[in-house]
């Protein structure tokens, strides 16, 4: 409602009692002379009337109060309009919180899908075992010399020397060649649990992977996830312990920045700031163009923030 409609507001209302008045009988004074009415207590007559109106007007206090009624209405759907904004702002800080550790999850994956394809090494072909028997027998037997004395017999140890026995070294075979597909699918299948969401379930295959292929083709990658499913389950503790192994075990990895970041992350959720603090400067300094130097310094820009 706005001023004027708080103005005719108040001219209905003193009309209405200005016609209230007429239908009164008018109250006659000692000398004879119309008085206001004792009911109403206002003028009787329209020139009575329209002077208290004008009064009104002039003082102001109903354009006032008509006026300072608009302000609270204003201010009152402002405010209401800025708790709406700051309730959705929450939910979506809320919502970008929860998918941020997913999201750095998903370009870590995708980033190792197209690094940790190694190309798959053939077996070294294993040297056939027939080849060294079929040796010996190309040496021409000695031309025994149709000799005169039997004193000749001389000649007969050369022979017995010339018989390569040595050639038996076939012993490298004695190392099984690992099967690159099929280490390739059991990797598979726990990185599988870890997308699905299955994290005991990738833990114990990951731990299975690494114990089958200590040293694959894939087993920094599998350590590293190894520390990712056991921090997402929040055995803080434990990741650590995997990330530092891939940074000990693995440190020609492509895996080592990420796996610095989320040391740095596990040691802050274990309130060890010192150790996180070290570790997330160490990485920016190492490598300071990568996405996980990035991430390092937000984190410590916000234990600096939280006077960590």
């Amino acid at each position: 409602m706005r001023v004027c409609d708080h103005v005719l507001v108040a001219f209905l209302a003193l009309g209405a009692g200005g016609a209230l008045a007429q239908n009164l009988p008018p109250v006659v004074g000692p000398g004879g002379a119309p008085t206001a009415s004792p009911v109403v207590g206002k003028p009787t007559t329209v020139e009575g009337r329209l002077a208290r109106i004008e009064r009104l007007l002039d003082s102001g206090t109903l354009i006032e109060m008509a006026t300072r009624l608009d302000q609270l209405q204003n201010d009152v759907q402002k405010l209401r309009g800025e708790v709406e904004l700051h309730g959705r702002d929450l939910d979506v800080i809320k919502q970008r919180q929860r998918d941020l550790y997913l999201d750095i999850d998903r370009r870590l994956r995708r980033a190792e899908v197209g690094n940790a394809a190694p190309p798959v090494v053939a077996a070294p072909p294993v040297a056939p075992a027939a080849s060294a028997p079929t040796t010996p027998p190309a040496t021409p037997p000695p031309a025994a010399p149709a000799a005169p004395p039997p004193v000749a017999v001389a000649p007969a140890p050369p022979p017995a020397t010339v018989t390569p026995v040595a050639p038996v070294p076939p012993a490298a075979p004695t190392a099984p060649a690992v099967d690159p597909a099929k280490q390739q699918l059991a990797y598979q299948a726990a990185f599988d649990l870890l997308k699905e969401g299955r994290y005991p379930e990738s833990i114990t295959a990951f731990e299975q992977f690494l114990a089958s292929y200590p040293g694959g083709a894939y087993a920094d990658n599998a350590q590293y996830w190894l520390g990712e499913a056991r921090y997402v389950t929040r055995d803080f503790s434990g990741s650590a312990r995997d990330f530092q192994l891939v940074l000990k075990q693995y440190s020609g990895s492509p895996k080592v920045p990420d796996a610095m970041l989320k040391l740095g992350y596990a040691k802050y959720e274990l309130q060890e700031w010192a150790a996180a603090r070290s570790v997330l400067t160490e990485l920016r300094q190492k490598y300071p163009s990568s996405t996980a130097a990035r991430l390092a310094a937000s984190r410590l820009e916000r234990m600096a923030q939280e006077g960590r």
